[in-house]
């Protein structure tokens, strides 16, 4: 009885499949997606630059959060537990602890609608403002969630994105009880720089010289290095 001659099996089965393997795994690498990328607080957050046309050294690379916005009325937020907020600071200048007030946006200001809300004549802030028997009582619990043991008289219960930035008026994640800055006579009162850069920072916005979400990234990133960051400085 004559036997069959065995074939040889095809020398290429194994190159060819790893040839395979290599191109899927490509495939998918050249897919992958890195969590937190986008969301909807994102897009809203870079439109304004690419509507500038280049992205400038201001814009953070993590998006805003977007608050509740204006209320007709206010109830105190929670705040962060005590002790759990750690201050930081840049050339001395106080800022925030940024998992504990990394800030948020107002849905009620975009860059489409400056001319309606903060860059209307006559004034936006006043009428979104949270009355003080909210605000007082928010005050003294963040103090102690940033453990603030100095005069709350001299501490402003700052907005980190101001209300003429479109910042939320009364999320928690964007409100600290922001302590005086050097140089600052005790008793005196509130007296901090930051506020002179928002209104700036309002002044470039209102006049085009930067997009609402550059102003809001660079003041939330560092707001003593903000003006110099979106190049206005």
């Amino acid at each position: 009885m004559r036997r069959r001659p065995v074939l040889a099996r095809p020398v290429l089965a194994r190159p060819v499949l790893a040839v395979a393997s290599v191109l899927l795994a490509a495939a998918v690498a050249g897919c992958s997606h890195t969590p937190g990328s986008s969301s909807s607080s994102g897009d809203r957050a870079s439109g304004g630059a690419t509507a500038a046309g280049t992205a400038r050294a201001g814009d953070a690379a993590a998006a805003l959060a977007e608050g509740p916005g204006p209320q007709s009325h206010y109830s105190v937020a929670a705040q962060p537990a005590p002790g759990s907020c750690h201050y930081r600071s840049d050339n001395g200048q106080p800022l925030p602890d940024p998992t504990c007030t990394p800030g948020a946006l107002s849905p009620a200001v975009t860059q489409a609608d400056l001319g309606q809300t903060i860059c209307r004549k006559g004034g936006y802030t006043g009428g979104i403002r949270p009355p003080a028997s909210v605000t007082d009582s928010e005050k003294r619990k963040n103090a102690a969630s940033y453990g603030y043991t100095g005069q709350l008289h001299d501490a402003e219960y700052d907005h980190l994105v101001s209300l003429e930035l479109g910042g939320d008026p009364n999320d928690p994640r964007n409100l600290w009880v922001e302590p005086p800055s050097p140089g600052h006579a005790p008793g005196a009162g509130p007296n901090n720089p930051k506020d002179a850069v928002e209104t700036r920072l309002h002044t470039a916005v209102c006049g085009g010289q930067v997009t609402l979400a550059q102003a809001q990234q660079a003041i939330a990133s560092d707001w003593s290095t903000a003006e110099s960051r979106l190049g206005l400085k």
